[in-house]
């Protein structure tokens, strides 16, 4: 035991600041839920499941305690994740793949005044850094694959089905300046590379080309260079005061 650690007393029963329920927050808090996934990427089977996802706004008063409100809830259902606000919109300045695509799914399952806002604040969150987290993913997903190739023969097609896609994801963002997320017009492709009905060389010749034009023209992209912090910590600090006052 080094010296600066406490000597608890065993006979003194140890206290914990209970944390909040998560699954009222999502119940009572949710300010936007939508679909993900295969569902909402054009992709889906009879197989798939039903990807939901949310954001919830908890109230301010509840920051105030020591029992802090939850950054992210898992269900209630099957297959279903909440953020708060707040750390949506932290993610989402850097660029993630999953609060970028809930942002903008084409399968949205409801919307309360600060979703809509959230919602009418998406182009704030456009910046090359999407472009850096979509291929940084890349890279580091294409590097687990070859080495599943070593490993075991094959590489996890499915895995690299959605590598492809985040890279087509990234060529529609240079194309059009928004991030799709429906890949109907890419489905015949993808679900093959799924099935595995491809080769290693014509898969990575693929992703290899897609990568290398996306690095190579990110630099000259119609993006900004950084996202609009700005923006989003004004709209954050004016829900937090106006639920704090409400």
């Amino acid at each position: 035991m080094s010296p600066a650690e406490p000597v608890r007393d065993p006979a003194v029963p140890v206290l914990s600041v209970p944390l909040p329920d998560g699954t009222r927050y999502v119940r009572d808090h949710t300010v936007y839920a939508c679909v993900t996934g295969s569902r909402a990427q054009g992709l889906a089977t009879p197989a798939s499941d039903t990807d939901l996802r949310g954001i919830f706004l908890a109230p301010t008063p509840a920051f105030w305690g020591f029992g802090k409100p939850p950054t992210h809830v898992p269900g209630p259902a099957r297959e279903q994740l909440s953020w708060e606000l707040e750390r949506a919109c932290a993610l989402a300045l850097r660029g993630d793949p999953n609060v970028m695509e809930a942002l903008n799914s084409p399968l949205v399952l409801g919307v309360e005044p600060v979703g809509a806002e959230l919602l009418a604040l998406r182009d704030a969150f456009l910046s090359r850094a999407v472009l850096d987290a979509l291929t940084r993913y890349a890279h580091s997903q294409g590097r687990k694959l070859a080495a599943d190739l070593r490993g075991h023969g094959a590489p996890r097609w499915k895995h690299a089905m959605h590598l492809l896609r985040l890279l087509l994801t990234a060529r529609e963002l240079l194309r059009t300046g928004r991030y799709v997320v429906d890949m109907s017009p890419y489905r015949e492709e993808l679900l093959a590379v799924r099935r595995g009905e491809t080769t290693w060389e014509s898969w990575s010749g693929r992703t290899e080309r897609l990568l290398a034009g996306t690095e190579a023209r990110a630099a000259h992209a119609r993006l900004p260079a950084e996202p609009d912090h700005a923006r989003v910590e004004d709209f954050l600090v004016r829900v937090r005061r106006a639920s704090a006052l409400g």
